[in-house]
């Protein structure tokens, strides 16, 4: 399945951004991070336990980094959600493919096929049609916070593409990413603001955040560790199309014909990314035999 998981990932990813919403409500953008951390930190350290793994690695530097890096795209897309409207917030997180088509070139040196340049720009045009983001006077600095959440997100994906050849099981990538990241976000929200009561009418949303942030992290980790980079960052904008469903769904929201013009490139991009990785996957089939 390999760069597929992507797409269940993007599920996943939708279904938490419903969660955010509902969230951001009654806690604020690091609490919401924390907590979905934490969830992420238990779970994998419980199936670790269960799978006779260990939490130990030779390469606690690099999980360090990603961590902390992660957690800080974490908060920062959460903080733009709640100040910025979510397709705003949304379009300039997921700018995350375009930077990290850039840096897997620069730092790994992998080279890639055009058509699927192609695909990652097409689908971020295809975001840019979907969600049609607006910038309001004095909401400079959330936009900015917003698209650095990008820049580091593609940074984080790409300590998730290192460990992957390093050998580190996926389980043990998700297992210090939500330690470092309920540390750092915990210490954020300290410092800025105390925590809320969770009450019963919010330990739902809580668990639904937790749940659905936990196994899209699972599925984007083992999808950038196994699969295509390039491709793995177009299959992410599936994410987007995802959670226009949920709006129609949930709330009723009615789709413009420009709107369905961006779900149709969306979806045409990742069609150009799949076909590029089958046919290099047969030309790699074939050289080997």
């Amino acid at each position: 399945m390999t760069s597929s998981w992507m797409i269940v990932a993007g599920f996943f990813f939708a279904t938490m951004a419903v969660f955010v919403k509902l969230g951001s409500e009654h806690f604020g953008a690091a609490e919401l991070a924390f907590y979905r951390s934490l969830a992420t930190m238990l779970v994998a350290y419980a199936v670790l336990q269960a799978t006779r793994g260990t939490i130990r690695s030779e390469h606690t530097r690099t999980h360090l980094i990603r961590g902390i890096v992660g957690a800080l795209s974490l908060v920062g897309y959460f903080y733009a959600i709640t100040n910025l409207s979510v397709a705003t917030a949304q379009t300039l997180n997921y700018t995350s493919p375009l930077f990290l088509a850039i840096v897997t070139t620069v730092v790994l040196g992998e080279r890639f096929s055009g058509w699927l340049v192609v695909a990652i720009v097409g689908g971020f045009v295809g975001v840019g049609l979907l969600l049609q983001p607006s910038f309001q006077g004095g909401k400079e600095g959330a936009a900015l916070i917003g698209l650095f959440s990008g820049v580091l997100a593609s940074w984080a994906y790409l300590a998730v593409r290192t460990l992957g050849r390093l050998g580190e099981p996926d389980w043990r990538v998700v297992f210090w990413f939500g330690l470092v990241s309920t540390v750092v976000c915990a210490i954020w929200q300290l410092a800025t603001s105390t925590f809320h009561a969770i009450e019963w009418r919010t330990v739902w949303i809580l668990l639904g955040l937790g749940a659905s942030g936990t196994l899209g992290q699972i599925c984007m980790t083992r999808a950038y560790r196994t699969g295509n980079t390039l491709v793995v960052g177009s299959y992410s904008y599936s994410t987007i199309v995802m959670g226009m469903a949920f709006g129609m769904i949930l709330w009723n929201d009615i789709l413009s014909p420009l709107e369905w013009a961006g779900i149709a490139v969306i979806v045409a991009s990742g069609l150009l990314a799949m076909r590029v990785e089958k046919k290099e996957q047969v030309e790699e089939a074939g050289f080997e035999g």
